[in-house]
C-alpha cells in the first residue's frame, strides 16, 4: 500500500545508512531502554516494519473497539460476541495458525504484537491470546484434517470461541492429578468430571478437555487424552461466571460433564498421548503469559511516569522528588532487563529453540516483576492509586493472577531446578 511505501521511505530517510551494494540498510530500531517511551512503535530489533504496521492496526483496534466498552463488560463479567467477530474480521485471531488451515499465517512475533497491544490498552477482558495461541495450536498441531477444517476457520473468524479445561478443584499445576475421566462405550466415549477457573469458559463454543482415559496406565501421564467437547452437547453444563478480584471482564467459569457422550471423532490426536501434547504446548503458554506481563509493566511504568509529571506536592510536581526519580530509574531498568530476556525468548521460540526450563524462567520472572511494578506504581499514585477509576488500580488487581495460572511460579521453580540438579 502507499502507506507502507511511505513508511519505509520515511524510516530509511531518517535512520537508514547506505549498504555497500547501494541498497538502503534496514532502519535503525532503538531498544525500549533508549526509546522515548516503552510502548513506542518502531522499536526492538526482533521486529520489522511489517510488524510495525500490524502493531498500529492492532493498537487502533483495541483503542476503538475495546477501551470504550471495557467498563461495561467488567460489570457483565464478559465481553460481547460482536467483539470476537470484529477481531476475526481484523485478522487478530489465529494469527500464527497456518493460512492453509484457515488461520492468518503470520509469525510468532505478529502474535506477540496482539498480546502486547492488549496489555498496552490495559483491557484484560478479551480472551484472545488463550483462544488463538493456546487452544488453536492443539487443533492445528494434533487435529486430523476433518477437525482442522471444521473448527479452525470459524475460530479465526471469532464465530467459534474456545477454551481449554485443565484445572480441577483438586488438580491445578499438577496435571497428573486430573480426575475427569472418559470410558469407552462401543465406539463412543462417556465423559464425567468437572473443571474450574476456565478462561472463556462461559462463552466457549468449543473446549479442549484434559481427561483420564486409562486408569491402569503405568503412570498417570501415560493415561491422559484430549477431547473436543462442544457447547450444547447433552450433559455438558457451564457453571456460574466466577467472581474474581481482577480480570473482571474475562469470563471465567466452572464446567461440568455428566455422562457426556462423545463420538470417536471427538478424540484430539492419539489416545493416551494428551500429557505429551500438553508438555509440548505449555512453553508457548508460559511465554505468552510472560510477554503479556512485561507489556503490562511497560504500560504501568508509562502511566505512572505521566502521573508523577503532573501531580503536585509541596509546590512542585512529585517527579522533582529524588525518591520518585530513583524509583522510576529502578523500575525502568528492571523492565528493560526483563524485556531483553523476553525478546530473546520470543526469538528462540520463533526458531523452535525455546526449551521448557527457559520458558518457565520467563513466566516466573516476568509475572513476579509485573506484581512488583504494580505495587510500586500504585504507591507512587498515592491515594488515587487505590481508586478503581484510575487505570493503575485495575492493572494492579489484574496482575495478581499471573504468578498463579499457567502453572504457579512455585511449580516453575521446580521445573527450572530439575534441569539444574539433574544427573542425567
Amino acid at each position: 500500500s502507499s502507506k507502507r511505501l511511505f513508511f519505509k521511505r520515511r524510516t530509511r530517510r531518517q535512520h537508514g545508512h547506505a549498504h555497500p551494494s547501494g541498497e538502503p540498510a534496514a532502519p535503525f530500531r532503538p531498544e525500549t531502554s533508549s526509546a522515548k517511551t516503552l510502548m513506542d512503535v518502531g522499536t526492538r530489533r526482533i521486529f520489522s516494519e511489517d510488524h510495525d504496521l500490524f502493531r498500529e492496526s492492532a493498537r487502533r483496534f483495541f483503542q476503538e473497539e475495546v477501551v470504550p466498552h471495557h467498563s461495561e463488560w467488567e460489570k457483565a463479567g464478559q465481553v460481547s460476541r460482536e467483539l470476537w467477530e470484529k477481531a476475526g474480521e481484523q485478522g487478530l485471531l489465529g494469527v500464527m495458525t497456518p493460512e492453509e488451515q484457515g488461520g492468518i499465517g503470520g509469525d510468532l512475533l505478529s502474535a506477540a504484537v496482539v498480546w502486547e497491544e492488549q496489555m498496552y490498552c490495559n483491557c484484560t477482558g478479551p480472551g484472545f491470546a488463550l483462544h488463538s495461541d493456546i487452544v488453536m495450536p492443539y487443533i492445528s498441531n494434533y487435529g486430523n484434517a476433518e477437525q482442522v477444517e471444521r473448527f479452525i476457520p470459524p475460530m479465526a473468524a471469532g464465530k467459534c470461541i474456545s477454551a481449554i479445561a485443565m484445572t480441577e478443584p483438586g488438580a491445578g499445576s499438577d496435571l497428573q492429578g486430573v480426575r475427569t475421566h472418559a470410558k469407552r462405550d462401543g465406539s463412543d466415549w462417556i465423559l464425567n468430571g468437572n473443571k474450574v477457573f476456565i478462561t472463556n469458559g462461559w462463552m466457549c463454543d468449543l473446549v479442549v478437555v484434559v481427561t483420564v482415559t486409562d486408569r491402569e496406565a503405568k503412570t498417570a501421564a501415560h493415561g491422559i487424552s484430549l477431547f473436543l467437547v462442544e457447547d450444547g452437547m447433552k450433559g455438558f453444563q457451564k457453571g456460574r461466571k466466577l467472581d474474581k478480584i481482577g480480570l473482571k471482564a474475562q469470563d471465567t467459569a466452572e464446567l461440568f460433564f455428566e455422562d457426556v457422550r462423545l463420538p470417536a471423532s471427538a478424540l484430539l490426536g492419539e489416545l493416551n498421548k494428551g500429557f505429551y501434547y500438553l508438555m509440548n504446548e505449555l512453553p508457548q503458554e508460559r511465554l505468552l503469559i510472560a510477554d503479556m506481563a512485561i507489556a503490562s509493566c511497560e504500560f504501568m511504568f508509562e502511566e505512572t511516569r505521566n502521573y508523577v509529571m503532573q501531580r503536585k506536592a509541596f509546590g512542585k510536581t512529585i517527579a522533582h522528588l529524588q525518591t520518585v526519580q530513583h524509583k522510576l530509574a529502578e523500575m525502568k531498568t528492571e523492565i528493560c532487563v526483563g524485556r531483553a530476556f523476553l525478546d530473546s525468548c520470543l526469538q528462540l521460540h520463533g526458531e523452535k529453540r525455546l526449551d521448557s526450563s527457559t520458558a518457565s524462567m520467563a513466566k516466573c520472572w516476568a509475572s513476579d516483576l509485573q506484581n512488583k511494578v504494580a505495587t510500586q506504581c500504585v504507591q507512587m499514585h498515592g491515594g488515587w492509586g487505590y481508586m478503581m477509576e484510575y487505570p493503575i488500580a485495575k492493572a494492579f488487581v489484574d496482575s495478581r493472577v499471573q504468578p498463579i495460572y499457567g502453572g504457579t511460579n512455585e511449580i516453575m521453580k521446580e521445573l527450572i531446578a530439575r534441569t539444574i540438579v539433574s544427573t542425567k
